[in-house]
């Protein structure tokens, strides 16, 4: 035989067992093993994507997501598309009663802490802001940077998030402006990658992202994106200064220092105690809260070293 014969037929071969080892996974499915697709709030790409990562290499599974906005990751857990949904925020009462009307339970384990950042372009000298500023930036009460900061010389204020299904978006309406709309000035874009991107080509522009985008210092991606921008810092106090605004680490998370601070859910419905449950421990376990711990969002079921960061 050739050896080109030879090495076509190894590579068809290899090919073959692959598919067919993944096969087998889509056909069996137990707790730490099988195939599932999983609907996931698009903002918590990157953690999410670490701890799928760790589980795969040590279970003999596959974890197939859908990265999408908040509304529709739980339309697909409300279709049955998926069994397991990631979002940022608890089921509503009518949703839930859809599942109950077909004899469902759902479960809803928080998992983690994740904090909004408001990144602005490096060269804004404008860092240091007040709560109350953000809720009057939001809801077009305040238009230009001058009227918060009276030496500023950089013109209106563009405000840019994801998208205007987010859990961003939501967020911002539920926690931060609360009774008044968010003006209809703001910018949606796409995703959060495109929202550091044009912020960091504006600069007269405020984004709101998901701060675990920028918080793994191991990912060389996102060392690229924080070398990008500058995150400000906030304050609950009317007057915002240095020494009573901080910015979202996990310490200021922690001790409830940073005002911008929302829960994190794996939403199941699985009543046959599947994989989408085998993964939701795991990621409750040790193992995944250290995952979760390192991607710089805070861990929900395990013991925190909090530390203090002084710069």
């Amino acid at each position: 035989m050739k050896i080109g014969n030879f090495i076509g037929l190894l590579f068809i071969s290899l090919f073959l067992m692959i598919a067919c080892n993944n096969k087998d996974k889509k056909e069996r499915n137990t707790m730490d093993s099988g195939y599932i697709k999983i609907a996931v709030d698009q903002t918590m790409e990157p953690t999410i994507k670490a701890v799928i990562d760790m589980f795969e290499t040590e279970h003999d599974a596959i974890i197939e997501p859908i990265y999408t906005s908040e509304e529709d990751a739980i339309d697909l857990l409300l279709d049955d598309t998926v069994r397991l949904a990631v979002t940022a925020r608890r089921l509503r009462p009518d949703e839930r009663n859809i599942f109950y009307s077909n004899k469902f339970e759902p479960e809803e384990v928080r998992i983690a802490l994740d904090a909004i950042a408001l990144i602005i372009h490096p060269a804004n000298p404008d860092s240091i802001i007040s709560v109350e500023n953000v809720r009057r930036i939001l809801t077009g009460e305040v238009k230009n940077w001058n009227e918060i900061y009276p030496g500023s010389r950089l013109g209106k204020i563009q405000v840019v998030f994801d998208n205007t299904n987010s859990s961003i978006v939501r967020y911002a309406n539920d926690s931060i402006c609360r009774d008044k709309p968010l003006s209809k000035e703001l910018n949606a874009l796409s995703l959060n990658e495109e929202v550091v991107d044009y912020v960091s080509k504006t600069p007269n522009a405020m984004g709101l992202i998901g701060v675990n985008l920028i918080s793994d210092s191991y990912d060389s991606t996102v060392v690229e994106f924080t070398n990008k921008i500058q995150v400000m810092r906030v304050s609950f106090d009317k007057i915002a200064t240095r020494q009573n605004a901080v910015q979202p680490y996990q310490y200021y998370m922690y001790n409830g220092q940073y005002p911008f601070v929302r829960e994190i859910f794996f939403i199941i419905n699985d009543p046959r105690g599947e994989l989408p449950k085998g993964f939701t421990r795991y990621v409750s376990s040790d193992r995944g809260q250290r995952v979760i711990l390192r991607s710089g969002l805070l861990p929900s079921t395990m013991p925190v070293n909090a530390v203090k960061i002084t710069d």
